[in-house]
């Protein structure tokens, strides 16, 4: 384990290969890391570091191609929102997120246009360049799945629920994303922001950043508290939808990312376990010690949280990229 200083909670899910008292002490510390936080390092999750290696390598593949064979698959292209995005080319919270990346989730064919955010299922954009990456990140999808499912029940169990409760939500069609992600250096007079502070639309992200690659930030009771990596480790934090299940008694937290200085770069592949665009999130009955800490969703009105995921993450995508919104959805917008 690193040395890393962190005030993040770890919690390390081999505790669920041992007796009853361990699985025990794994629910208690998944539960109050995100009551108390919404973020946490994953320890003991089983992906061995060679396969970790090989993700940030053909990452790096990707990153070094020639430009013209990254805007050959750019985002502008796709009404799915897939596909490459040059720096300066996603917003958050109306300032640019300084970055570049390839955005990849879940292939299913189309079932129309209604209600609006159907149109988010499609096909993947793959580099004709690099035909590595598809089998590479098909590989980290399936694992990362199957983290998200594994916790998806041990906190259903936690919070006193069946441990199939969320089930159905991801029985058909679960909409994942995974990003690939390069953070480039920049100058300390020029504006930091590598993506600014927002709370994700999902149920959970599974992200692995770099060795040795800070810059991640997340709120607590109003300060921001760094969250560097720690050695074979994801970081892990919840989103609305869980937020939305639990009555607010798990919360989706603020973070954001800050730009790595001038001369070095950060890469980051954050996964966004989420259910069908159309399911809607079952709400957990809590047991009466832990409804009395509930405080009930957020209440937002520039950012109204639906138990519906699509309704979430449509919304999402037109703010982000404004110009895929614009070419492809402009009767959304307005």
């Amino acid at each position: 384990m690193s040395e890393t200083r962190t005030r993040l909670p770890i919690v390390d899910l081999s505790l669920l290969d041992g007796d009853q008292a361990d699985a025990d002490a794994f629910r208690a510390s998944l539960r109050s890391a995100t009551h108390e936080f919404g973020f946490f390092y994953l320890v003991g999750h089983g992906i061995d570091r060679d396969v970790r290696d090989r993700l940030f390598a053909t990452a790096r593949e990707f990153f070094a191609l020639p430009d013209a064979d990254k805007f050959s698959i750019e985002m502008l292209a796709s009404p799915q929102f897939r596909g490459y995005t040059r720096f300066g080319g996603e917003y958050t919270d109306g300032a640019i997120d300084w970055r570049e990346q390839i955005d990849l989730a879940a292939e299913y064919e189309p079932l129309g246009d209604d209600p609006a955010y159907l149109r988010l299922d499609g096909p993947n954009a793959w580099p004709e360049a690099l035909p590595a990456l598809r089998e590479v990140i098909v590989d980290w999808q399936r694992r990362c799945n199957e983290i998200g499912l594994r916790l998806m029940r041990e906190w259903a169990v936690s919070l006193g629920a069946p441990s199939d409760v969320f089930d159905e939500a991801f029985a058909q069609r679960p909409s994942t994303l995974l990003k690939v992600v390069r953070y480039p250096g920049r100058d300390e007079s020029e504006d930091q922001q590598g993506v600014g502070a927002h709370k994700d639309p999902g149920v959970l992200t599974l992200l692995l950043v770099e060795p040795g690659k800070g810059g991640l930030q997340v709120d607590h009771d109003g300060e921001w508290i760094d969250a560097p990596p720690v050695d074979d480790a994801f970081v892990v934090n919840i989103g609305e939808l869980l937020e939305f299940a639990t009555d607010g008694y798990l919360k989706a937290t603020l973070h954001r990312v800050v730009s790595p200085s001038a001369g070095s770069e950060r890469l980051s592949v954050p996964f966004f376990f989420n259910p069908a665009l159309s399911s809607t999130m079952p709400q957990i009955t809590l047991p009466p010690e832990l409804a009395a800490q509930a405080p009930g969703v957020t209440q937002d009105p520039d950012n109204v949280i639906s138990g519906t995921f699509g309704e979430n993450m449509l919304k999402a995508r037109l703010r982000a990229h404004p110009d895929v919104a614009a070419r492809h959805h402009a009767d959304l917008l307005g």
